[in-house]
């Protein structure tokens, strides 16, 4: 069996993964684009950061989480 020690920090700002022994492997921004009239998710991260100010109307880019939980939006 395999296993993995992994570590997940939901901040505001960013989101990070740590694995034993490999430090931190995942550092993205916290940040999600979704469509406004499906829900769908667009963009994460990284992608989603470059898409606040410059989304169309149907389009929302934010910052999901507040103190570590998902905010409501």
């Amino acid at each position: 069996m395999f296993s993995n020690d992994l570590g997940v920090d939901l901040g505001t700002s960013n989101v990070l993964i740590y694995a034993d022994g490999k430090g931190i492997v995942v550092r993205e921004p916290s940040v999600v684009a979704v469509d406004r009239n499906t829900g769908k998710i667009l963009q994460v991260g990284a992608a989603a950061r470059n898409m606040l100010g410059r989304t169309p109307g149907n389009v929302v880019a934010m910052h999901p989480l507040k103190d570590g939980i998902v905010s409501d939006h």
